[in-house]
Formats: C-alpha cells, structure tokens, sequence
C-alpha cells in the first residue's frame, strides 16, 4: 500500500505541478484558450489557485522525502482535495460534466492520499 500511496502522490504532485505553474505564470487571455473556466474568475484568484496548486504539489512530496514535518504530506494533500471540490461547483455552475468527473477523479485520488498518510500507513 505505501508504494500505491507514493505513486499516486507522484502522479498527483506531478499534474497539480504542471497545472499550478502554467495557472500562476501565464497570462489569462493564453489560458482561456484551453481552460474556459478562467473567463468566470479574476487574475488575483487565477494566480492563487496556481500557487495553492504548486505548493499542494510540493507538500505531497517534499515533507516525506526530506522527513521535516512529514505531517504536511497529508495535510497538503486535504488542501488539494478542497480545491477538487471547490473546481467541481464551478464546472457544475457551467455545466461541464467532463470536467466534473475529472476533478472528481483527483479529488478521490488526493483523498486516498490523505487517508492513508494520516491513517495507517503515515510515516
């Protein structure tokens, strides 16, 4: 089961990584080309999902490898999971069900993150 956890915390820190820097980075007007949603929120709330994405995705890995509050493993992976639930009422609101199932497929997978580094397979 640790090994499960380790890959999909990779795969997870991997994907928020990539997705948290493009969101932090790029301007709005390049991101509404691929992510629609962008149109409904300001750049101030665009850049802090990015950062809050990038440092999910560093807390997922980091505080495990170097050993240094391996606690913010888990926590960073509930943090992840809010921002799953909060991206579902939005592509609800807009009526994007591809994009529901989606997020709904990362945020079970941060979930199982959580569960397990806060339950019985914690460092």
């Amino acid at each position: 089961m640790n090994v499960a956890l380790w890959i999909v915390a990779g795969a997870l820190a991997a994907m928020f990584g990539m997705a948290g820097v493009m969101k932090a980075t790029q301007p709005k007007d390049k991101l509404a080309e691929k992510l629609w949603w962008v149109e409904d929120v300001s750049v101030g709330t665009l850049r802090v999902i990015g950062v809050s994405e990038l440092l999910g995705a560093l807390g997922l890995i980091l505080p495990a490898v170097t050993g240094i509050a391996p606690v913010l493993t888990p926590t960073a992976a509930v943090g992840l999971a809010v921002i799953m639930a909060l991206a579902v009422v939005v592509h609800a609101r807009r009526k994007e069900p591809s994009a529901i199932v989606f997020n709904l497929v990362l945020l079970a997978a941060a979930v199982f993150v959580a569960w397990g580094r806060f339950g019985p397979y914690s460092f």
